[in-house]
């Protein structure tokens, strides 16, 4: 019976190293997946990382489009006289010569939010 009791053990015995290997195998599978999904150069990150690239290719774009016209601004305040005597009018007042300027003032009782100077 001494020999009986023996031999269930060295089964148990072989078959825990095989066991552990599995468990080792799986929790390094685990592991790799895991870093796969979610770590620095992982699927998230990635997914991340085209997201910010496509809101930054939308926003060169937007800034491209913004230079141009502004480049074109300044090539028009350059040589479009139109253009310059509009912002010469508007933003310093000023008129030709033999023109008259008229200042109409609200009545006293008016708020003067009817008034055209007030929309601007």
């Amino acid at each position: 019976m001494a020999g009986d009791l023996s031999a269930p053990s060295r089964s148990v015995r072989r078959q825990r190293p095989g066991r552990a290997i599995h468990y080792l195998l799986l929790l390094a599978t685990c592991a790799l997946v895991a870093n796969a999904l979610v770590g620095e150069s992982g699927m998230l990150a990635t997914r991340m990382a085209s997201g910010q690239e496509s809101r930054l290719a939308a926003r060169i774009a937007a800034l491209k489009a913004e230079n141009d016209a502004l480049r074109d601004r300044a090539r028009r305040l350059r040589e479009d006289p139109a253009l310059i005597e509009e912002v010469a009018r508007r933003e310093f007042g000023l008129i030709r010569p033999g023109e008259r300027v008229f200042i109409i003032r609200p009545a006293p009782g008016e708020t003067g939010a009817d008034t055209p100077s007030a929309e601007r």
